[in-house]
């Protein structure tokens, strides 16, 4: 489905290009070319000059010319071709002029310069990142990335809604692998039923949304270890399960922490349960306006070290 374009957003965006002088953005990273444009590309290869004033453009690969007109905000869309037969360059060379072209008007430009992390486009399994020749390609550049991360840092009611809808699709997933969690499942099984549910349920979902991933890291009892893969340890009664997961829906993302217990859990686990709701419970009591962040987080450490 087509968003109405969200002119709260945009709005913000080109408030803040005045406060710095900036007269265009250009940006490539997937979750950037979707903030400004409403497109998620499926490559990577797409990027967006947004202006000050006037109307953006999209340099979109030629393959994704329905996806553009159903989705994009923008009538200036401007098309490159992933494979050309008389071009050797790979697609990123196409993309890098046609946005060289667009931008050529504005003055002073904002790029990516300091971005760090970004998300996926919809075909995820093949990250695609740009070389030095796209930065090289507008030498005075400003970084635009601050610019972006304040204005994403506030929400509007419609990047609200789109974030529901994951946490919805998220948390309908939780409930169809609680009603099928086992004791000896493999974890990577227990994943596979959060995954499967979230892409085959979630695309579609009420109608909003064209389509939605699930990524989970799942690990059972003693085999909890965080930032390791998801392996073929059994799922354990009594223990916690937990999972690590994220939703994907139409680029607006969640992320949570979950367990799921099969059974009762043993007296152990509910001691630890216990101190960690202590711990929760003083660091409620400590947030009040003023209080020093820093000596919230050294109150958690402690605690969860006590």
């Amino acid at each position: 489905m087509s968003w109405a374009r969200d002119y709260a957003k945009l709005d913000r965006v080109r408030s803040l290009m005045a406060e710095e002088d900036v007269d265009a953005l250009v940006v490539r990273a997937p979750d950037n070319v979707l903030y400004l444009s409403n497109f998620w590309g499926m490559k990577g290869y797409d990027a967006v000059v947004f202006p000050r004033e006037g109307e953006p453009t999209l340099i979109c690969l030629e393959a994704s010319a329905e996806d553009a007109a159903r989705t994009a905000w923008t009538g200036d869309v401007r098309f490159f071709r992933g494979y050309d037969e008389r071009d050797p360059r790979p697609p990123q060379s196409r993309a890098l002029e046609a946005a060289v072209e667009a931008s050529k008007a504005y003055e002073r430009v904002g790029l990516e310069l300091s971005l760090g992390t970004q998300a996926s486009d919809r075909m995820v399994g093949e990250p695609t990142t740009y070389t030095k020749s796209w930065f090289d390609a507008w030498p005075g550049a400003a970084d635009g990335a601050p610019l972006l991360a304040r204005a994403r840092a506030i929400k509007t009611p419609q990047e609200l809604e789109r974030m529901r809808l994951a946490n919805e699709i998220a948390a309908a997933a939780m409930e169809h692998v609680r009603a099928e969690l086992r004791p000896g499942m493999k974890e990577s099984e227990a994943g596979a039923l959060w995954n499967g549910f979230v892409h085959g349920r979630g695309t579609g979902w009420e109608g909003k949304v064209e389509l939605a991933h699930g990524f989970s890291l799942v690990w059972s009892g003693a085999g909890i270890r965080t930032f390791t893969a998801t392996g073929d340890r059994p799922v354990q009664a009594e223990e916690p399960t937990l999972f690590e997961i994220w939703v994907c829906a139409d680029g607006y993302w969640c992320d949570h922490t979950k367990n799921l217990c099969p059974g009762e859990l043993t007296d152990e686990y509910e001691r630890l349960l216990e101190g960690l709701l202590q711990v929760y419970a003083a660091a409620v009591d400590h947030c009040r306006p003023g209080a020093s962040l820093a000596e919230l987080d050294t109150l958690i450490r402690d605690g969860i070290a006590e």
